[in-house]
This record gives C-alpha cells, structure tokens and sequence, in this order.
C-alpha cells in the first residue's frame, strides 16, 4: 500500500487504515503484527539486542547464564541414560549468545555434544542470520515452529524470553461486566485502546482490573509437553511473570531500554507481556508431562552460579568486581532474580534444579 505521493506506508498507518475498514483488533492480533509483519515487524525488520539496542537478556549480562544452562542439559541427558541421539533447540535464540555459552560449557561431557542435533526455532530472518554466523561449527537447523523439528529422537529444548513475545488478549472488568480490551481508532484517526463487551468468564477482580490470557502460550506449552510426553527430554522455559495469576496490565514497548506507549510506533520497539506461568504448567501437565517452577535465582543458584563466578573472579582479578555486578543482576531478589523464573517440563527423572526443596 501506497500514498498519493508513491511513499510506502508505515505499519502505524497501515493499522489505522485496516481498523478503519474492517474494525478494531484485539491485543494479542495488534502485538502478533508489530512483531512479525513481513513489511514492517520488529522482528522481521529491526530486531536489537544488547546494551546498545532495545533490551538485554541473561545470556547478555553474563557468560555464566548460558553455561549454567550448557551443564544443566548435559546433566538431563545423563538422567535420560544417555541416548545416542537427542534433539537440543532453543526457541527464540536472539542472537545465539546463549546457544553458543551453553555449547562451550557442555564440551566437559563430549558424548553429549556428539549426540545432539541443533534446531534453533526461529522466524526472524535477520536473527537467523546472526545465529548462522555465531553458530556454525555448531552445524545449526532451522525451524519456524515447534512442529517443525524431527522426531525420532527425546527432545532438550532452551526457551529464554521466548514466552513474553507470544501475544496475549486483555479483558477488563467493567461495572457491566466484563469487556475486552481492542485496538481501534480515536477521534484524530490515531490508535487507542477501547472495549467492546466479551462473553468470557474470569475470576473475580476489582472494577477497572484487567486480566491478560495468551491462548499463544498456552498452544506452545501443550504441544511442548505433549512432545516431551511421548518422547522423552525435558524443556527450560525462563522469562518474566507471576508464579500465581494476578490481574494486571503487563503489555509494554521497550525501545533504547526505555518504556515507551504501545501504540505511538508499532513495529519499531519490542513488545511483550508477563509469561503466565500458572497457565503454561497446567497445560504441559495436561498433555501428559511433568512441570515445575522456581525463581531464576534460586535456580542458577542451586546449578552453582556462585561458584562459577568466584572461579571466574580468581581467574580474572581485574573483572571481580564485574563479575560480582553481573551475579547480582541475574540472581538478585531486586534484579532478575525473582521476577524472572525457570520453568522446567520434563518426563522421567526430576531435572536438576527442581527436586523438592
């Protein structure tokens, strides 16, 4: 779509302008097209990682995450009596940064790096390519869905904040009842919020409390556990979010690491919502799997990160001080420590890190 004066559309007008024809469109169909439309989607076009981009990761703040999740994959393997052959992916790889950690540190247990088959699950092109460069004497395949990846073998998969970026849907409760949260037009023709009246049934909450649902996560935890079910493996799912549904509007745009509105440049800012653990367990576990739940640093913590930072301290005296900041942020109860939280599914043994305290 063009304008009169042959200039392309942006996504923020393209919106505007099928709102305007067909109606507004929910939360979870707004934030599945400013991250993923072929033209003008964050991640199709734009995606930036790191301190001089729009957010960091664990992986990002230090190299001891993705080793910590290297000998944490090693270990399931060994629990899963070794098989000669597994499927290792991760879904949502950024830029490969923790992929390639958690390779270097499961080098400690050769047989397991012999015996896995990378997938990384994918859909960003221009990620694709960085992961391709980052990853390659790993030999890595791509896939854009779970669905995608071979069967035949158990399956370890890695997902950090890969949750937070499946789109949700909103609903607000209203002195009529509830309502559910739409993206259409004001009276300038600019996006706002709106809601129009849904037939749903939630629990109880205050007027004006908005309760978020993600059909999205949901789906991916069913099929994940479904997966891990038939065949075998275990997953770890890190990300950001309650341990217990609560209601609350956690839909944000980070753009320069700062917060900005949802709908003032859809496309160019990352957006997400808090993964809902509650929901991405229940379903795992109704598909036949097992799930737990622990904050990321409790988690880390068990694996050994404080060791693993003081042997990088005495490795590197003139990094300690670092190396002290980058432990607290990812596992500091006022850093990402409790916010973040590690979900495990699995069939068969407990996975490390998850025995019952």
């Amino acid at each position: 779509m063009r304008t009169g004066a042959d200039r392309p559309l942006g996504l923020k007008e393209r919106l505007a302008a099928e709102i305007a024809a067909a109606g507004p469109m929910d939360v979870a169909a707004y934030m599945a097209r400013c991250l993923h439309d072929p033209l003008h989607g964050y991640y199709a076009t734009r995606p930036a990682l790191g301190e001089a981009g729009d957010f960091i990761t664990g992986p990002l703040v230090s190299q001891m995450f993705g080793e910590i999740v290297g000998l944490w994959l090693a270990e399931v393997w060994r629990g899963l009596g070794a098989p000669e052959r597994v499927i290792l992916a991760e879904a949502g790889p950024g830029d490969g940064t923790l992929m390639s950690d958690a390779l270097r540190a499961a080098k400690l247990a050769p047989s397991f790096l012999d015996a896995c088959e990378l997938w990384l699950i994918e859909t960003s092109a221009p990620l694709r390519a960085i992961q391709a460069g980052r990853l390659a004497a790993a030999a890595p395949r791509w896939a854009g869905t779970l669905d995608e990846l071979p069967d035949g073998a158990p399956l370890l998969l890695v997902a950090n904040e890969f949750l937070d970026c499946l789109p949700a849907r909103q609903f607000q409760r209203t002195p009529r009842g509830w309502a559910e949260r739409m993206v259409g037009l004001a009276r300038d023709g600019s996006l706002a919020f709106g809601l129009i009246p849904a037939a749903v049934c939630m629990p109880d909450a205050p007027l004006g409390a908005i309760v978020e649902r993600s059909p999205a996560q949901e789906a991916f935890a069913r099929a994940l556990g479904a997966r891990i079910a038939g065949a075998g493996g275990a997953a770890l799912v890190v990300d950001y979010g309650a341990a217990e549904p609560s209601p609350g509007d956690t839909l944000q745009a980070l753009r320069a690491h700062r917060r900005q509105d949802p709908l003032s440049a859809p496309g160019e800012a990352d957006l997400t919502v808090h993964a809902d653990f509650a929901a991405v367990l229940a379903a795992a576990r109704a598909a036949g799997a097992e799930a737990g739940l622990v904050p990321q640093g409790e988690f880390l913590r068990r694996l050994g990160i404080e060791a693993r930072a003081a042997a990088l301290a005495r490795a590197r005296p003139d990094q300690a001080g670092l190396i002290a900041r980058q432990l607290d942020r990812l596992t500091g109860e006022a850093q990402m420590g409790a916010l973040f939280k590690a979900a495990a599914i699995w069939s068969g043994a407990t996975p490390p890190g998850f025995e019952a305290p």
